[in-house]
């Protein structure tokens, strides 16, 4: 088969020709119809942060992922050659406190497909039977890659009730693209944007966002704070990110007593005004990381299916496997001109 491979440490990849997975008793072999790229998988590329510490060469790497069952291990029960499946690509052990506790998505024991393991952007791809999400029809098959990044702005969003409450997205990336839209279907009053690419500003009001400012303005915070009078801040805050400087704003745009939501990653430690702004504040901060399994899935299923939020204008480029540089080179840009990736065989 054909894959998009970590061949060697240092920056870049290679699309190489390469055996088809072995599957073990308990995973199934899927035949990809869609991967995208996650922001994630940028350090992986550019052989950045914290990729040379975690990776192991050679790896065929892609975690969003999604298409057909082709061969099933013999423990692995449940499905049919044909199904089509979305991945979750967190690997749990199903053993720990935290799986036997419903909190599979923080299993100490995690690995994750495309990082830890052998992933998605190849024609081919091994998965465990329990991360593969059985599609009921074709209704999503289209969009199946991008169902676990989207997963991630439905825990992150919905994780409290924000109907009627005021919705603050820190950067619109595809993440945060997907929690404004998720916002306004989940019946938030209003919806704030922050974001500096004039690109993903027009796609952050495009997906329902009431206002979309530049942190950089120097008056932001007092922008935002008049816009929500007289609650002096945002109810919730979904920092979706990772920027210190946007993470420092968005704390000080929560009202007293709000929401904050961490979900985007720093590349390096950060400082926090503990005292004044989370805890005379009285703000709750809730962390996010992947997705509740499957409790999320069940959530984004039942709002793509009823069409309450429609993700196909995140997704601005579509790529061949065989044109993956091109594809890692928009996903770089510095300019943002893109939102949402997604790589075809």
């Amino acid at each position: 088969m054909k894959a998009i491979c970590k061949t060697k440490t240092g920056p870049g990849a290679e699309y190489i020709e390469t055996d088809v997975p072995f599957i073990n008793k308990d995973e199934l072999l899927i035949k990809i119809h869609h991967a995208s790229i996650c922001g994630s998988d940028v350090p992986i590329y550019g052989w950045t942060g914290w990729a040379p510490k975690r990776i192991k060469t050679p790896m065929v790497f892609g975690h969003e992922l999604c298409g057909e069952v082709v061969e099933i291990g013999q423990l692995a029960k449940g499905f049919a050659k044909g199904d089509f499946v979305s991945i979750e690509s967190h690997i749990f052990c199903g053993l720990c406190y935290q799986c036997r506790n419903d909190q599979r998505h923080v299993c100490v024991n995690v690995r994750i497909i495309g990082i830890d393991c052998p992933g998605g952007f190849a024609e081919f791809a091994a998965a465990p039977a329990r991360c593969a999400w059985k599609h009921t029809d074709n209704s999503l098959k289209q969009i199946g890659s991008i169902m676990e990044p989207f997963g991630n702005a439905v825990y992150a969003t919905l994780v409290e009730d924000i109907t009627a409450k005021s919705v603050l997205v820190s950067g619109c990336g595809p993440q945060g693209l997907f929690a404004a839209a998720i916002a306004k279907a989940g019946g938030a009053k209003l919806v704030i944007g922050l974001e500096t690419s004039p690109f993903r500003q027009k796609l952050a009001k495009k997906m329902g966002a009431d206002f979309v400012l530049d942190p950089r303005d120097k008056d932001i915070l007092d922008r935002i704070k008049r816009i929500t009078r007289p609650s002096d801040g945002m109810d919730a805050v979904l920092e979706m990110s990772g920027n210190p400087q946007a993470i420092e704003l968005a704390l000080k745009a929560a009202r007293y007593g709000g929401r904050f939501t961490a979900f985007g990653i720093p590349g390096k430690k950060i400082k926090v005004d503990y005292s004044n702004e989370i805890v005379f504040k009285g703000l709750t901060v809730r962390g996010i990381v992947g997705r509740e399994i499957f409790k999320t899935w069940y959530k984004m299923e039942s709002i793509l299916k009823s069409r309450a939020v429609d993700p196909k204008p995140v997704i601005t480029h579509v790529f061949k496997f065989k044109h993956f540089r091109k594809a890692f080179e928009v996903m770089s840009s510095k300019n943002k001109n893109c939102g949402k990736i997604v790589l075809v065989p």
